[in-house]
């Protein structure tokens, strides 16, 4: 029963469920005859309003209603009504034995369905009518009064890290890092705070600057910079253990949580927003798969302290205004399809789409890249941006577009709704599906066939999304002539953006991070996919560095050596440099070549695994280090193309160079009883882990960061060697050449002669 009703909830795209009216607070004196008269014509108020909302011709008026709202509640009632005379008749048939044949908390499910259907009429005093008022207030949501317009645009802990004195650290020297976590649903949020933690309390996450996620590593940065982690990840295993032990569709504690207070605004607040806010607005099973992420992760041990304020993304700047946390970038992407581009002039004016056209389309789709901060939603290919308090509002050419009923702005869209597109996996195109499965069914006969014939197909698939993905308002709306080339012509035409996971596209989220500006230098990615590439570990990095111009390759597996001193690692590090696409290439090969003859070597018994082998299996380990220079670069075999000109380009190159640090989520023997590929619980589809499966997954985490603890401190400090000696050459170059002019001015040792009387 419950897994029809939620078919019907999907399939009438029905959101979220809403709970009991507005308590009022209690006078703390006795009302006066005037003030109880008042509150007795208020009664009869609202109780007129239920009794007239339930008239034919009031329902006939609602249906009538081709707003989002109005169309989401029609559907509802329909629903609600619908569901109540099926509940009744099969009630009735299984009189006598429903204590057997269904579960207890079947019996409650039309009460809380009539429940949510008065408190979604908007009659005075219902949740959604007070939601909807407060949605209008200032005072609650200051955002509301702000216009926004696109913006289109092309120390400390260090030292204590590496063990240095505090006073020889110049900030000019200290390493940008970035940190960034996979996608992989719950897998990837319970693995990815393991890893965190273990760098916390290594020292090495208070230096971090950045953090960027994908799917479940979205959600680990909303709960880390929320009331619920405090910005503690010891915390965050906590809250977890607490919360994520139930599914998080069980219909109890879901419909239970929408029902009571204070649980039920904070909830349904988005929902409301959005569907009022936004008359075009589309609901679907994102938007409910948000709402129930929410119930289960933003809501605390025991529901009661609720925070408003986690509702709100902007609000999290307070958490790294003053550098005491990492900055956190989420992600989602657009799936482009060129349609329009494609059309010929005859088909432009015929309106219609050959087979041709739809196949070059296919064939030429490509994902866009949106980023969510604190401070700005942001998308490269489009070279523009709004603020991120004025994401979820109507824009049109480049300046949003205020309310048609009350004037004013919609407040920021709330997390809910984000929680479902930054983790909306199953809007994944039938090929990603096929990725998150591969590992799970290649063991079966007959593998290897089916595995071919759907490689074949791979194309095609890669365009097929079997369900819609949730939309969002398009501030990019109108705006032609305003963007760069790079923008496609459809999003000029669209009204909303339709936003997914971004693991769509790359299951780390690396590009966000080679934006100019970001300046990052090392580069750490925790990688808790389905799919880790085990056999063509090279790819890993070099197939996003190639996309996003960056030129990615491994120095040496197993570098730096924990023996080495820091000079001989820095050495290392700047040997490893290329100059050119072709010596990049180069390098890439002979530590491809490196690490074959060494596997070959330990399979003869003629050397000793190194700390970074799995088995000798060829598998990547758990700690790789490569060293890349950012450039633009266009196909494999040509030359690197660079934007500034060539003088300027040699000087800025020293400064380039990323280190990409990359651990994947591997079984290691240290942990017994826990593999990421054979454990039932790490699946990506599964949304239940016990206390003890945490811990599992944590103390894996764990071990897997113990393993390259060394190799990661000996590539910071060499990265903070380079930088220091980059300075120190750029001062002792500086002092050179102020020294030089103050010989051709000839005041050299002569004090006071250095006016303007003794230049000549």
């Amino acid at each position: 029963m419950f897994l029809g009703l939620f078919y019907i909830l999907y399939q009438n795209d029905y959101l979220d469920l809403q709970p009991l009216p507005a308590t009022k607070v209690r006078p703390k004196r006795p009302p006066t005859g005037r003030e109880k008269s008042e509150a007795r014509a208020e009664k009869q108020t609202i109780r007129n309003a239920k009794e007239l909302s339930a008239l034919p011709f009031q329902q006939d008026a609602a249906a009538g209603d081709d707003s989002a709202w109005g169309s989401f509640i029609g559907r509802f009632n329909d629903f609600s009504t619908m569901s109540g005379e099926q509940w009744k008749s099969l009630s009735e048939k299984v009189s006598g034995y429903s204590d057997y044949i269904m579960p207890d908390w079947a019996k409650v499910l039309p009460g809380y369905i009539e429940k949510l259907r008065r408190e979604l009429n908007m009659a005075p005093g219902s949740l959604a009518d007070d939601i909807w008022k407060e949605a209008q207030n200032p005072e609650i949501n200051p955002e509301i009064e702000y216009s926004a317009s696109v913006r289109v645009s092309d120390d400390i802990s260090l030292a204590k890290y590496l063990g240095l004195p505090e006073e020889c650290v110049h900030p000019d020297d200290v390493p940008c890092i970035a940190m960034v976590g996979s996608g992989g649903g719950l897998r990837a949020l319970v693995a990815g705070t393991g890893s965190m933690l273990a760098a916390a309390e290594d020292g090495l996450f208070d230096c971090v600057t950045y953090t960027a996620g994908v799917s479940g590593s979205c959600w680990l940065q909303s709960l880390f910079n929320s009331s619920l982690g405090e910005r503690r990840l010891d915390r965050l295993v906590d809250h977890l253990k607490a919360r994520i032990g139930i599914h998080i569709a069980y219909p109890v504690d879901a419909l239970a949580a929408l029902n009571s207070a204070p649980t039920n605004k904070f909830l349904l607040s988005g929902f409301v927003e959005k569907l009022k806010g936004d008359r075009n607005a589309e609901l679907g099973l994102v938007d409910v798969y948000g709402l129930l992420l929410a119930a289960r992760l933003l809501v605390p041990k025991g529901e009661l302290g609720v925070d408003n304020r986690d509702l709100k993304i902007s609000n999290q700047r307070d958490y790294i205004k003053h550098g005491e946390n990492p900055m956190p970038i989420y992600t989602a992407v657009r799936h482009e399809i060129p349609i329009m581009e494609e059309l010929s002039e005859e088909e432009k004016q015929k309106e219609t789409v050959s087979e041709a056209t739809k196949e070059r389309a296919v064939r030429e789709a490509w994902f866009e890249w949106f980023e969510i901060t604190p401070y700005e939603m942001f998308c490269e290919e489009f070279g523009a941006g709004i603020p991120t308090w004025a994401l979820g509002r109507k824009f049109e050419g480049g300046k949003d577009v205020p309310h048609e009923e009350t004037g004013l702005r919609i407040p920021e869209l709330r997390l809910p709704l984000l929680l479902g597109i930054f983790g909306s996996a199953f809007c994944a195109t039938l090929s990603h599906y096929y990725r998150e499965v591969r590992p799970l069914v290649k063991g079966m006969m007959g593998f290897g066939s089916i595995d071919d014939m759907i490689e074949g197909r791979n194309q095609d698939l890669s365009k097929f999304h079997p369900i819609d993905p949730a939309s969002i308002p398009n501030f990019a709306y109108g705006m032609e002539g305003k963007l760069p080339e790079s923008a496609p012509e459809s999003i000029y035409q669209s009204t909303h953006l339709k936003l997914m996971d971004a693991g769509m596209s790359n299951n780390l989220p690396i590009y966000p991070l080679l934006r100019p500006g970001r300046e990052v230098d090392v580069l750490i990615a925790f990688d808790a996919s389905a799919d880790v590439k085990t056999d063509d570990w090279l790819s890993v990095v070099d197939g996003y560095a190639r996309q996003r111009g960056v030129k990615g390759w491994p120095i040496g597996v197993g570098w730096p050596k924990s023996s080495d001193t820091a000079e001989r690692t820095e050495e290392q590090l700047e040997e490893a440099q290329a100059s050119s696409a072709a010596e990049a290439e180069s390098k890439l090969e002979e530590a491809q070549e490196d690490q074959t003859a060494h596997l070959e070597k330990v399979a003869s018994s003629q050397e000793e695994p190194r700390s970074l082998d799995v088995e000798a299996t060829g598998d990547l380990g758990y700690c790789t280090v490569w060293v890349g220079t950012i450039e633009e670069r266009t196909e494999k075999d040509e030359p690197p193309l660079s934007k500034a000109v060539k003088e300027d380009w040699q000087l800025m190159e020293p400064n380039a160079g990323i280190a990409v640090v990359y651990l994947p989520f591997l079984a290691n023997p240290k942990v017994e009883g826990v593999d990421p590929t054979v454990s039932d619980y790490m699946s990506t589809w599964n949304f239940v882990y016990t206390p003890e499966d945490i811990d599992n997954v944590v103390k894996l985490a764990r071990a897997n960061f113990d393993e390259g603890r060394e190799q990661l401190r000996g590539t910071v400090r060499a990265v903070y060697e380079r930088k220091k000696r980059l300075r120190e050459d750029r001062e002792s170059k500086e002092k050179e050449e102020r020294f030089r002019r103050k010989v051709r001015l000839g005041t050299v040792g002569k004090k006071g002669e250095g006016d303007h009387f003794h230049l000549t």
